[in-house]
């Protein structure tokens, strides 16, 4: 099961970038978290079957209406732990 760490920047904060991430991820079945960083930027590990986590990552190359990302970076994340569903985060 493919777990990915996701680093997402541009115009990704006060856009509902966390909240719509979530409802991609819960309705592809995938687990794990997201959270703004106080750069400006969001964080992402996603945890689920193969063809979930790619449509996860291709939706987050774009985001929900308001967004403009300008990079998104994907490396792999196995040193997190299997997550039960996927949460919001506090900033870091």
């Amino acid at each position: 099961m493919p777990s990915l760490r996701l680093h997402i920047t541009g115009r990704v904060q006060g856009v509902g970038f966390r909240f719509a991430m979530r409802e991609q991820a819960a309705r592809r079945g995938v687990r794990g978290w997201v959270r703004n960083r106080r750069d400006g930027s969001v964080e992402a590990v996603a945890q689920g079957e193969a063809g979930a986590v790619e449509a996860l990552v291709a939706w987050a190359r774009n985001g929900p209406p308001g967004a403009h990302v300008t990079q998104l970076t994907a490396g792999t994340a196995e040193d997190e732990p299997l997550h039960p569903g996927f949460e919001l985060r506090p900033t870091v």
